[in-house]
């Protein structure tokens, strides 16, 4: 009603002033004195963004807006913005920007596959100023308070108050200066209330922060937030919402944080947080006596996971349900990755991040993120690494200097499937780039307990037969066995001493300068192994390894190599069911020195020039074959073949 009375006015002072003021016998210009209103809904008809809106107005999504100056939403009023719309900024800094002020709503009608963009022609950081929404929720502040930007009131006593609904909004360029103390953000929610509906929304490139909250109770879901240069996610005032599925990423050096949460702590919630840096940084910040309880966080590239800037208490912060622990890397499996925002249409490619040092606790990769390993990466005892499935590590052929180890009471866990196995391999997969992977145990050996390997140096075997040092499933390996001297070589996977409660399945060792697999003692098992034109050995153990290997698949194609199987020193006997070994270019099939020996069900060896070769002379007798000793002159081809046509995975690449 007011909106009518106030139309009717204005429209009979228009009347009245231009049949009072037009002058028809006069040569001066006729004075027209017409409804500003109608000149901001013209001016949208055209195309321009400017001034204050009054009264209800829908956008066209066949139309580039141009938001030239400020544009602000009464109270009372909503402006409806349709799926596929498009508002391009003018480069104006603070001057540049929407606000839809305490009573007013926007209704933002974005789609997956028609989002509704906000941005300068550039989408440079700090172009203009961004969205900001001011509620009738509560906050810290009080009832009416003034916001830093724009002078706006906000706040009040509503706490489900409705500022309207957003869906599918992406934000560019925003954040611009107003003083030295304050910016506009990609979107300010000023004591919005729990009934605004905010979800799958994009802020990338701000000068500040990509979302903040001043106080207020609205939540928000599926946010993406690129390169924005303050904090991430920031909040303030006894914000006390939540968020459901964030992905967070860093790539241009001098931000801040992931989040930041300053004064009195309402205790926000956080579920499903995926944060990843290329550049270092602090990842969660903490004001005063601020905090959160968070469910499922990823922290990958952060030099600090917790920061609690002004000494408040650790356990204002739950992380999974415990008090947080700036020790901790956090770096859970992503359950958000920005494969779920395809929508945003990104320019930040895949991020490659340095996989370097020693870890002492748990660290968990990220599959959505590619991983140089340039120089050794050590899990130390009490450390465990764990890799998900899909991750890539790519080596650099950096020779002896590159290598994953995990020592004597570490552990690793690989958690490849058969569509995403993990893949470590340098750059081509050339034979001898890399060292490879090497686990150290506590089982025994025939070397003692705290033997000394001979790659690293590290210290192995002990009493424990049933050691876990972790679980491997489908992971492919390739380039490995760089040669440390005229002795030693690095193989694809070197078992020192591990135990039988270690997981080993499903594992490629593809072009190695060595040995494919050996074991130095100890008692783990493993399945499904495919080993393909490994230089020296295949399969090789000593020290009175006597595990099980099940379903063994040899390949050699290229000349030059040793053996598909090598045993040395004394006899654990271990027991291999279902072993095929093929070779193209001759070679040795089965080697056995000392008085090595094993139990073999299964087996079809082909095109090899020697089937068994007892090096030292030891017994025949040693190496039981389908129930019988082995015998040099039987060809065994007599088993049925591993059947490999289901382990597709096996050959995957970076």
């Amino acid at each position: 009603m007011k909106k009518s009375i106030f139309k009717i006015l204005n429209l009979v002072a228009f009347t009245l002033v231009t049949l009072t003021l037009t002058n028809c016998g006069s040569d001066d210009p006729d004075i027209l004195i017409g409804d500003p209103e109608s000149e901001i809904i013209e001016r949208l008809k055209s195309g321009v963004m400017s001034g204050t809106l009054e009264e209800d107005f829908t956008l066209s999504a066949s139309t580039i807006y141009n938001l030239s100056s400020s544009f602000i939403v009464e109270s009372g009023v909503t402006l409806t913005i349709p799926a596929g719309t498009s508002i391009q900024a003018a480069d104006g800094g603070k001057d540049v920007y929407i606000a839809v002020l305490k009573g007013g709503k926007i209704d933002v009608q974005g789609t997956e596959s028609n989002p509704v963009s906000m941005s300068s022609a550039s989408g440079n950081a700090g172009n203009w100023g961004g969205l900001t929404i001011c509620g009738d929720a509560t906050t810290t502040a009080g009832a009416d308070a003034e916001a830093e930007v724009g002078g706006f009131i906000y706040g009040g006593t509503n706490d489900t108050d409705n500022s309207g609904s957003i869906n599918y909004l992406i934000l560019k360029g925003t954040g611009a200066q107003i003083n030295s103390d304050s910016q506009y953000n990609g979107i300010s929610l000023y004591a919005v209330g729990s009934e605004t509906t905010i979800s799958n929304v994009a802020v990338v490139n701000g000068a500040d922060d990509g979302i903040e909250f001043f106080g207020g109770t609205v939540s928000v879901s599926n946010l993406y937030l690129e390169n924005n240069e303050d904090d991430s996610i920031d909040w303030t005032e006894g914000w006390n919402g939540t968020v459901n599925n964030a992905f967070i990423t860093h790539t241009v050096s001098g931000f801040s944080t992931v989040f930041e949460g300053d004064k009195e702590n309402k205790n926000p919630k956080f579920n499903n947080i995926t944060a990843v840096s290329t550049v270092g940084g602090t990842a969660l910040q903490f004001k005063k006596e601020s905090g959160a309880t968070i469910t499922g966080l990823s922290l990958t590239g952060y030099n600090v996971s917790i920061d609690m800037k002004d000494g408040g208490a650790l356990t204002n912060v739950l992380i999974d349900g415990v008090a947080a622990d700036p020790s901790l890397f956090y770096g859970n499996t992503g359950i958000v990755t920005a494969a779920d925002f395809n929508w945003v249409n990104s320019n930040v490619s895949i991020p490659t991040l340095p996989l370097q040092g020693t870890i002492s606790n748990k660290l968990t990769l990220d599959a959505s993120v590619k991983y140089l390993l340039s120089s050794s990466f050590i899990v130390e005892d009490g450390g465990e690494l764990v890799i998900p499935a899909g991750t890539k590590i790519e080596a650099s052929a950096g020779g002896t200097a590159v290598y994953i180890a995990v020592l004597k009471g570490g552990k690793i866990d690989i958690q490849g499937t058969a569509s995403e196995p993990v893949v470590l391999s340098s750059t081509l997969g050339n034979s001898g780039d890399w060292g490879g992977l090497t686990i150290c145990g506590n089982a025994t050996t025939t070397a003692g307990a705290d033997a000394e390997a001979e790659v690293g140096g590290f210290i192995y075997g002990g009493t424990n037969d049933a050691d876990s040092s972790g679980a491997i499933k489908y992971l492919v390996i390739r380039g490995t066995g760089a040669q440390i001297n005229s002795d030693s070589q690095y193989n694809g996977i070197s078992f020192y001493g591990v135990g039988s409660g270690t997981t080993i399945e499903n594992i490629s060792v593809i072009d190695g300068a060595d040995d494919g697999v050996e074991f130095f003692g100890g008692t783990v098992s493993a399945s499904n192994i495919y080993l393909e034109n490994n230089e020296d050995d295949s399969v090789d153990w000593t020290e009175g390894w006597n595990g099980t290997l099940t379903n063994t698949y040899i390949s050699h194609t290229i000349s030059g190599f040793s053996t598909a199987f090598e045993g040395d020193k004394v006899n654990g006997n271990p027991k291999f069911v279902n072993l095929t070994a093929i070779s193209t270019v001759d070679g040795t099939g089965l080697q056995f020195k000392k008085n090595s020996g094993g139990t073999i069900t299964n087996i079809w060896l082909e095109g090899y020039a020697k089937n068994i070769d007892m090096k030292d002379g030891g017994s025949l007798a040693n190496v039981i074959i389908d129930g019988v000793a082995a015998s040099t002159s039987v060809v065994y081809k007599t088993g049925t073949k591993v059947d490999i046509s289901s382990w597709t995975w096996r050959n995957a690449g970076l």
